[in-house]
């Protein structure tokens, strides 16, 4: 286990900086100093009400896997607030490892099977990733406009519909034939692979099963609408963090004539549908990173920043200010919960490593 940990590590590393030296690359020049007086201006104000935003964030998470519980136990909201600011810290400091110290802390401090809150787990992935889906696909198709120069926008909104139409049929066929479709996927790679086989059913399994945990259509509205919720939030945290960047003046080099211009930064008037493209960024990109440094999201973020999309008007983002913006944002919006959450996991003495270490069960 450690081996392939290694590997996948190294791998990752490497990718990431492939990733690192291509943009390094390609802008040739990086003007430091103008770096520092771009995020020198930055709000202070605004990147604590940021901050409080995400920290709110993790009470609207609590209050979901509260409701996800209700068919096994009524536990108060409260209860589960501390669990949420230490395994996100785990994630932040220890990378995907520190993903499940969550669920794991969840099922030990209410005496609950681990297996139970890895379905809870499971689904609030889901509704996470629909919620994230939804709202980005339809500003998109909607105001894909906007980016009229670049119909891909526009198109990646109606792919991304067409993706979260697919993944609510997976979801009911699932909640309503679970074991049916298991054993039909089972039979069809079995001649292929039976421990393959055998892994892809319990896994099907064990998310029908977690989806039971969905009781009727009121639960169902309320958790859509907290995930809808959760995600404006976070949101509202990128739009104060970007507009916490002052109008100034800038250099910038203009794509078709290769001549540096003097223009005006605005970041202040980036709209929702500006930052849902960015989030989109940052989620792609925290595909690939590492524990505590992250990479993926950042390099995402900040090639996307200084694309030709946001480098002319009216925003006229910089490489020096999209640096700076895309590093601020993974701070605030991923890093932030380290203090809180250390702090937390000191008062309830635990371990972060130790419990990410912990053996997962594989059946459902």
């Amino acid at each position: 286990m450690k081996r392939k940990h290694a590997i996948t590590s190294a791998a990752v590393v490497l990718v990431l900086a492939l990733l690192v030296y291509f943009q390094v690359r390609h802008w040739q020049a990086f003007d430091w100093k103008e770096f520092v007086r771009q995020t020198a201006g930055v709000s202070k104000l605004q990147i604590a009400i940021a901050i409080a935003l995400i920290y709110g964030v993790y009470v609207l998470r609590a209050v979901r896997w509260a409701i996800l519980l209700k068919p096994v136990r009524r536990i108060s909201v409260t209860r589960l607030i501390i669990p949420q600011f230490i395994g996100f810290t785990a994630l932040a400091l220890l990378g995907r490892p520190g993903e499940l110290v969550r669920p794991i802390l969840i099922a030990k401090k209410e005496d609950l099977s681990v297996a139970s809150q890895l379905a809870v787990w499971t689904v609030e992935r889901v509704f996470d990733i629909a919620a994230v889906a939804l709202l980005l696909g339809l500003t998109l198709a909607v105001r894909g406009g906007k980016y009229e120069a670049y119909p891909e926008v526009a198109r990646a909104g109606i792919a991304l519909l067409g993706v979260t139409g697919v993944l609510v049929v997976v979801v009911v066929l699932l909640w309503w034939r679970a074991q049916a479709f298991a054993n039909m996927l089972e039979r069809l790679l079995n001649p292929y692979s039976k421990r393959i086989a055998n892994a892809v059913c319990h896994r099907i399994i064990a998310f029908g099963q977690g989806l039971k945990t969905i009781h009727g259509a009121g639960s169902f509205v309320a958790i859509l609408m907290l995930s809808f919720a959760i995600w404006l939030m976070i949101a509202q945290s990128y739009i104060q963090v970007l507009h916490a960047y002052p109008q100034a003046e800038t250099q910038v080099q203009n794509s078709n004539t290769g001549i540096v211009e003097t223009r005006t930064v605005r970041l202040h008037e980036m709209k929702l549908e500006d930052v849902l493209l960015v989030m989109g960024a940052s989620m792609a990109g925290s595909i690939i990173q590492l524990p505590g440094v992250g990479g993926g999201s950042q390099l995402a973020v900040i090639s996307l920043l200084s694309s030709n999309i946001f480098r002319g008007e009216p925003y006229n983002i910089s490489r020096e200010l999209a640096v700076s913006a895309g590093m601020m944002l993974w701070l605030v919006t991923f890093m932030s919960v380290i203090p809180a959450g250390l702090f937390l996991a000191h008062r309830q003495h635990i371990s972060l490593r130790e419990v990410s270490e912990e053996p997962v069960p594989t059946e459902p």
